[in-house]
């Protein structure tokens, strides 16, 4: 594993966020539940994934048939599940309430810097994680060496929440198509959780912003699945 000049694995303040939270109506069930020709789901496959390539935790956002979806999580104690409520009104729901999740489950006791709508201030500075790295359960192809791309360490910047990592925006991109993994840097969460309504993702957010594009298309095609296809069960 490729460390910086700290010793630091890239992604070891980075959390993996895995949404897995939609119904799948093209596929015909919940994506959580869908298991590849080898028998491995496919939300385990995405949180090993994340781990493999750097990421220090792993939250997995579920939704439809959240409580069968459940135990094809990786019993990891680095992994732990969040099921967002809104999770029929779209994407957008979902991404949300996994930010959410990250950024409460990463304050120490005493921060006092998310409000009580639930919505950081001050960016969350205290707490521990840098970054999220955001995947959809529906990329069983997505390689480790796409994840340890997007976690490359940042050359030296400015220090604080806002430099370096936190103020990253990083996206996957195939050719001129955006995909999956984004980078989210910390200063980033609470204004991108904001703009989130209903099925509309961050891509809006990420352009304004202007989001670093990485080139991923010479590690794979980056599609999705969408329907039943082949050795899908």
């Amino acid at each position: 594993m490729t460390t910086d000049a700290t010793g630091e694995r890239p992604g070891s303040t980075v959390v993996g966020l895995v949404l897995a939270a939609g119904a799948g109506s093209r596929m015909g069930r919940p994506k959580a539940l869908v298991r590849g020709a080898d028998g491995r789901p496919w939300v385990e496959r995405a949180v090993r994934t994340l781990l493999d390539g750097g990421c220090g935790t792993v939250v997995v956002v579920l939704g439809a048939a959240a409580d069968v979806a459940r135990p094809l999580v990786p019993d990891h104690p680095a992994v732990r599940v969040v099921v967002a409520d809104a999770w029929a009104e779209g994407l957008g729901a979902s991404l949300r309430a996994g930010l959410v999740a990250v950024a409460d489950g990463d304050r120490a006791p005493d921060d006092r810097s998310c409000d009580d709508d639930r919505s950081c201030d001050d960016d969350g500075a205290r707490g521990a994680a840098d970054a999220v790295l955001v995947t959809l359960v529906d990329l069983p192809e997505l390689p480790v060496a796409a994840v340890r791309r997007l976690l490359e360490v940042d050359p030296p910047g400015p220090s604080g929440p806002h430099g370096g990592r936190r103020a990253r925006l990083r996206q996957a991109v195939f050719g001129d198509r955006p995909g999956h993994p984004v980078l989210v840097g910390r200063a980033h969460w609470a204004p991108l959780a904001a703009s989130l309504h209903g099925d509309r993702g961050a891509g809006a957010y990420l352009r304004s912003h202007g989001v670093e594009r990485v080139e991923c298309g010479d590690l794979w095609d980056g599609a999705d699945h969408d329907r039943p296809a082949g050795p899908t069960r």
